[in-house]
């Protein structure tokens, strides 16, 4: 009896501590909706990444972790999802992969001492070769990232640290072939759909010219000329005609076209789509048969345009799938029936899918942040203003999900580059401010690129004076609107955002409460002085754009940070990597020595190891703790 009565009480102590730890797990999924969620869930690495399809569609890879190192695994979607690893490297990592054939993956690993080394693995021996021998390069794929009878290309700076020669890196031999030397002045080269070199972009900083041959027999010749500012990017060329290829370009006309080009001639042959308001980005280009399937732009959305029915119809058909999500086709078999299929929104950092379409079958392979599941996260929205002069500029204003009765805090948010555009989408970073309590606004001042020439040459000279202008007239009308509280204002962003929060620093303390920097340049004349060498090709167009250290001398000087510490009031955090080679350690730390000689609060985080961004998943996630308290500190 006793017995009986214990095994009972034993069955509703386990049912009871079953039910309290799904209560548990309910109550802390809607608690998490609301506190504040640990740093590491929005920055620590994925385990899963880089998914790629097998030309056959048999086999999905992918990288994942072993020992601590990412090594390729293989998924059988046929064989009920059998997963086996491949690759067995404990001690530096797998960098990039893609699949050579249905049995083979070319591989290179994680740079330990600057040195680059290429291998080959067989995914059912298991076998690895070396392919070549470590080198202290600089490696450049060149697409179509395949096999083609037994070799693939590659460029290296091996012979000149300023130039990359192509060389076709045979498979079965094991070495590497020279293919063209480099004059010095090649800055892309480009293959067509049988793996040989035939086109090529050169510059002399200022001007850009299409070079073009038949065959890898002839010469290079040059098909055109233009300035820097009109551009012609290739895509690759088409599989109808063999001198035919697809760019974007803006050749007498302010936004990117994706056209179709004769290659032989230099004429443009078509106009295939255009949009009046954006560029045409990359994307929708198919290497492997050279045929467009789509046009990709973005307006306040990434949207399409679709020029290949199969294509629209399979994005349809995982669309009604992924409801609500913005999909993008990450990968895809040679026959176009199997896909890897990313999925997102502004308020999901979404997953990595496997979609079958003759089975009209959808399979989760990876959350992109399974951390954060179930948390609810705020809206990124579109906005527009004027900027004194006139010029209309887009933006995004993510507001907070809770502001406790009051106007929230903002944290100003320029996008590095200048170069480049924020985009709509889940940004880790955003929503780690908004999850705290903060709005973010994001600006796409002049200078970004995505709304055509005019706007993206009349930020050119302009880095320490309209560039930001735009973002201080952006946050007079955020206060204008009335939507934050003007008194808790702060400014944060890496690279080029970090050199623009160390300036609003310098310039605007009376608008900003706190400021910090993530590898942000503080003197102009050490980034311009310091570009490394396998961009020297692009040093005129440097000066062009910034400024020219030796003739403009005052100008450099005016916008540069490191010379106007004085006029700094407010608090400020500064981040950077030792082996930072845009931005010296020790001028930086001489900006953050005036600061404290002059008793202005500063937090500044040095980790010698790192380079211009944090690999290391342990000084990421502190850096960002410490980010996160630091605007706790000076903005709530």
């Amino acid at each position: 009896m006793r017995e009986r009565e214990g095994i009972s009480y034993m069955v509703r102590s386990v049912v009871f501590l079953l039910f309290a730890a799904i209560m548990a797990a309910c109550l802390g999924c809607d608690n998490r909706k609301q506190r504040a969620i640990p740093v590491a869930d929005f920055f620590a690495a994925p385990e899963r990444t880089n998914f790629r399809i097998s030309p056959n569609g048999k086999y999905i890879a992918y990288l994942g972790i072993h020992r601590g190192e990412k090594n390729i695994y293989i998924i059988h979607p046929d064989g009920g999802n059998a997963e086996q690893r491949i690759t067995s490297e404990t001690e530096a990592g797998i960098h990039n992969y893609f699949w050579a054939n249905d049995d083979e993956l070319i591989f290179t690993k994680e740079k330990r001492h600057d040195s680059v080394q290429v291998f080959a693995v067989n995914r059912s021996s298991l076998a690895v070769r070396h392919l070549m021998p470590p080198s202290a390069v600089k490696l450049r794929w060149i697409p179509p990232a395949r096999v083609i009878n037994n070799g693939f290309l590659i460029s290296l700076n091996e012979r000149d640290s300023a130039v990359f020669d192509v060389y076709r890196l045979r498979t079965d031999a094991c070495k590497k072939e020279l293919v063209a030397k480099n004059p010095g002045n090649i800055i892309k080269w480009f293959a067509d759909l049988d793996g040989n070199l035939r086109l090529a972009l050169a510059s002399d900083s200022v001007k850009e010219t299409m070079l073009y041959r038949d065959s890898e027999k002839d010469a290079f010749t040059p098909v055109m000329s233009n300035s820097f500012k009109n551009s012609i990017m290739p895509l690759g060329f088409s599989g109808e005609s063999r001198s035919h290829i697809f760019a974007l370009s803006n050749i007498d006309r302010d936004k990117l076209a994706l056209v179709e080009i004769d290659v032989k001639t230099g004429r443009e042959v078509r106009v295939i789509y255009s949009h009046p308001d954006v560029d045409v980005d990359h994307g929708g280009y198919s290497n492997d048969r050279g045929e467009m399937s789509y046009a990709s732009y973005n307006t306040w959305k990434q949207q399409r345009y679709f020029i290949d029915k199969h294509t629209e119809h399979v994005y349809r058909a995982i669309g009604q799938k992924l409801e609500g999500y913005e999909i993008n086709i990450l990968d895809r078999d040679s026959a176009r029936n199997r896909f890897i299929v990313r999925s997102y929104t502004d308020k999901d950092p979404g997953a990595i899918y496997y979609y079958d379409l003759s089975k009209d079958q959808l399979a989760k392979l990876a959350d992109n942040g399974p951390a954060l599941n179930n948390c609810k996260f705020a809206e990124m929205k579109p906005v527009s203003f004027q900027s004194r002069d006139g010029l209309q500029i887009q933006g995004y204003l993510t507001m907070p999900l809770k502001s406790k009765g009051r106007k929230p805090p903002v944290i100003v948010y320029p996008h590095s580059g200048p170069s480049g555009r924020n985009k709509w989408g889940f940004n880790p970073e955003v929503q780690f401010f908004a999850n705290r309590g903060f709005a973010v606004f994001q600006i796409n001042y002049r200078g970004s690129t995505g709304y055509g020439k005019e706007f993206w040459t009349a930020g050119f000279k302009e880095w320490g004076g309209k560039i930001q202008e735009d973002i201080t007239d952006g946050v007079r009308w955020l206060i204008g609107e009335g939507l934050v509280d003007s008194s808790r204002i702060g400014i944060y962003g890496a690279g080029f955002g970090g050199y623009s929060a160390l300036h609003g620093a310098c310039f605007n303390s009376e608008l900003y409460a706190c400021a910090a920097s993530y590898s942000g340049f503080t003197n102009l004349f050490t980034y311009l002085k310091e570009i490394p060498p396998h961009l020297k090709p692009y040093l005129q167009m440097y000066y062009e754009i910034i400024g020219n250290p030796e003739k403009e001398s005052d100008l450099i000087k005016a916008m540069s940070p490191v010379f106007h510490t004085d006029n700094i009031r407010i608090p400020v955090f500064i981040a950077q990597g030792g082996k930072d080679s845009w931005s010296a350690v020790n001028e930086t730390n001489q900006f953050v020595q005036k600061l404290k000689k002059r008793k202005i609060p500063i937090t500044y985080i040095l980790r010698e190891e790192e380079g211009r961004y944090f690999r290391d998943e342990e000084n990421r996630i502190q850096f960002y703790t410490e980010l996160g308290a630091f605007f706790d500190k000076y903005l709530k």
